[in-house]
């Protein structure tokens, strides 16, 4: 597969929202005829193993060979955006209440039962107007009938960017999509300018006077992307700035300076999750808080993000405290799209979760999927575990819904010969300084749709007719 070939152009953003929505989507006729054409071409295996190959060349790698990929992508039109651009950014705008409010008022922050020390970082200064300069909100969209519900909002790393990119590139260079692109308009998402731009923005917003700024991204060594950042680092440079990666550890503060081995910063892109961060105490992780509270350096993604990425955010949307913040419209808009979601403690009844197949158990402060369990993949008795486990560590429970399912199959040499099969989907919804702006979507065939549960990552592309 030669990348040269890949001549198609960025899906123009900013989309201007509306609630209006075909039925069924587009995307359902889109992705069926592509699955047509794979199947003309007789599953198109020369593909699934050039695809592999193509992608050991990029950096969207797992333990050293290519991540799991999906051989049909995400397909959307013009008019599906429309639809997804009202959907991300009207929780945005609940998300900015909702952190506004956090920050402002003592009683509000309380219906969240946060640990105290992330409700003192959380109500840190902000320098710039955005709450949440860099976010994405998951769900799971039924195409047939346009209705969704949430499955999480992530606020604090928001990952997902590389393997969308380099995956859609690897389905445009295959026999089927540059069959499929010959027979429309096509565009991609270009979700890493869109996010550079954001932080820059940030950047200048709050007072950043530097020709080139020095912009560091803030995370543990073993839990950051490296090839991501990599890859950022390139699309910065394009954008008139440095970005670097730096250990958290490595981080000093002094005299209103904050640096890291290689010398001052000028702006912070944090991706270190705020747990993680209590959960390993360091110098570095006093230096960067210290700080964050004198408000000397602009931290895109500051601490104030955190409330929205919980797991207690929607019980709390869902609780009469909600109402003191969001408006008639807003509220019916929870009470259609966001799942019924309870935080437990030693005191909760778990006999009313009893029926596991309707529930799904997540830890309070945790993320990327760790300690999620669907009570569809549990025993009864091991489901009984789960709830004790959450209701002693004050984890939540939430309403389980199953997501839309499309055909697919993997992508690569594991897929060569396999016949289509339904896969269950997930998109999330990038916002960038509260703009729609891509779509990370991924399939599996589990209950939960997570990395360590074989999920496929899938392309996205925009059909522009």
């Amino acid at each position: 597969m030669e990348q040269q070939n890949l001549i198609h152009g960025r899906t123009a953003t900013p989309i201007a929202p509306a609630c209006d929505h075909p039925a069924p989507l587009d995307s359902c006729a889109l992705q069926a005829e592509y699955i047509d054409i794979a199947r003309e071409l007789e599953g198109d295996a020369s593909s699934h193993e050039a695809g592999d190959a193509h992608l050991l060349t990029t950096n969207a790698l797992y333990h050293g060979g290519p991540v799991q990929w999906s051989f049909v992508p995400k397909v959307f039109s013009r008019r599906d955006l429309v639809y997804l651009a009202w959907i991300a950014e009207t929780m945005g705008r609940i998300m900015d209440k909702v952190t506004l409010r956090f920050v402002e008022d003592e009683g509000f922050r309380a219906a969240f039962e946060l640990d105290p020390r992330i409700e003192r970082l959380a109500c840190m200064p902000n320098a710039f107007g955005t709450q949440i300069p860099i976010a994405r909100v998951d769900i799971f969209l039924d195409e047939e009938t346009g209705s969704f519900k949430f499955c999480e909002l992530n606020t604090d790393g928001s990952s997902g960017m590389l393997v969308t990119e380099e995956v859609t590139k690897t389905n445009l260079l295959t026999k089927t999509g540059k069959t499929f692109a010959s027979r429309h308009v096509v565009s991609t998402f270009d979700i890493y300018g869109a996010c550079a731009s954001a932080v820059l923005d940030c950047y200048r917003e709050a007072g950043g006077k530097a020709a080139v700024p020095e912009v560091v991204a803030v995370d543990y060594a073993e839990s950051i992307a490296r090839e991501e950042i990599d890859e950022f680092a390139r699309v910065f440079a394009e954008h008139g700035a440095r970005l670097r990666f730096a250990d958290i550890r490595d981080l000093r503060y002094e005299d209103g300076v904050l640096t890291d081995a290689l010398g001052p910063i000028d702006c912070v892109w944090r991706r270190v999750v705020i747990s993680e961060m209590l959960e390993k105490p360091c110098p570095g992780a006093d230096a960067f808080m210290a700080c964050a509270a004198d408000g000397a350096v602009p931290i895109v993604g500051g601490f104030r993000t955190w409330p929205c990425a919980t797991k207690t955010v929607f019980a709390v949307l869902h609780s009469p405290a909600a109402r003191q913040v969001l408006n008639e419209e807003e509220l019916a808009f929870v009470r259609e799209h966001v799942p019924a979601t309870y935080m437990l403690d030693s005191q909760s009844d778990l006999t009313r979760f009893a029926d596991r197949t309707r529930w799904i158990a997540k830890p309070r402060d945790g993320y990327n999927s760790l300690g999620v369990r669907a009570g569809q993949d549990c025993t009864d008795e091991e489901w009984a575990e789960v709830l004790a486990q959450m209701a002693q560590t004050r984890g939540t429970v939430q309403e389980y819904v199953t997501p839309y399912a499309t055909l697919n199959v993997e992508g690569g040499v594991a897929g060569i010969g396999r016949a289509f099969e339904p896969y269950m989907n997930m998109e999330g919804l990038f916002l960038f300084r509260n703009r729609f702006a891509g779509v990370f979507t991924r399939c599996g065939q589990s209950a939960v749709i997570g990395e360590f549960a074989g999920r496929l990552n899938m392309g996205c592309l925009v059909v522009e007719e």
